[in-house]
């Protein structure tokens, strides 16, 4: 049976964004192997319920539903160890585990305020409505008055990179030589916010921003491919 991964969508089916869902699309294209996409929409939780989840990424391979895209990426490295590995091994494993909670925390965390306001145009009315809801909620304001700060706030967020920038100024990708798994956590994020913003994170002198451009055009310009705004 073919694998399947629900991921996340709006309007455009083909505009999936969501940068959990981006770390594990780009884990599979790493261990070569295929999937099915299921796009799945905020307000549609009933579908992925029954496998035990109310948020994506979904993957179901074969009879076996695995949530997480953490959960995920470990699933499969240990599930296809003749496939090229995502971790390079335990100590790349252990490695990735706060790295993932960096990605989550600094990167991602570091990059909603600045494109929030931006994701409602995306979404069906449904899901406009509850991602307003929701996000506002847990804000405390509108969302257009937390992007509204984004133009003296980007500073922050590039210098919060630095522990990144330094990596990439002695080594090509935070796997080394070649992406891994690690490079893939943190660019998640910034494929999420080229997907849905036109706000730009990156100054084009960056390493960072050379990094992410590489791996816009890994595995056939898989990332890249999706519409999106000039990064």
């Amino acid at each position: 049976m073919a694998r399947k991964l629900f991921e996340l969508c709006g309007t455009d089916s083909e505009r999936v964004f969501s940068p959990y869902c981006w770390r594990t699309r780009m884990a599979l294209a790493h261990k070569g192997l295929d999937h099915e996409t299921i796009p799945w929409r905020f307000t549609e939780k009933d579908a992925i319920r029954p496998h035990k989840s109310e948020k994506v990424p979904v993957l179901l391979d074969g009879d076996k539903a695995v949530v997480d895209s953490w959960v995920i990426a470990n699933y499969l490295d240990d599930a296809y160890p003749d496939r090229p590995s995502l971790f390079g091994g335990e100590g790349g494993r252990a490695m990735g585990r706060m790295l993932n909670w960096w990605g989550d925390t600094v990167v991602l965390g570091g990059i909603f305020p600045l494109i929030v306001a931006d994701i409602p145009q995306h979404l069906p009315e449904k899901d406009e409505i509850y991602f307003r809801e929701s996000r506002e909620a847990r804000l405390g304001r509108p969302l257009e008055d937390v992007s509204a700060e984004r133009d003296h706030k980007i500073d922050a967020f590039r210098k919060s990179l630095d522990p990144l920038r330094l990596t990439l100024k002695t080594q090509p990708f935070l796997g080394g030589d070649k992406p891994n798994y690690a490079d893939y956590i943190v660019f998640g994020p910034f494929q999420w916010a080229r997907i849905v913003s036109p706000f730009k994170l990156l100054k084009e002198d960056d390493p960072v921003h050379a990094w992410r451009e590489k791996l816009f055009d890994a595995f056939g310009g898989l990332a890249r491919n999706v519409p999106g705004y000039a990064a």
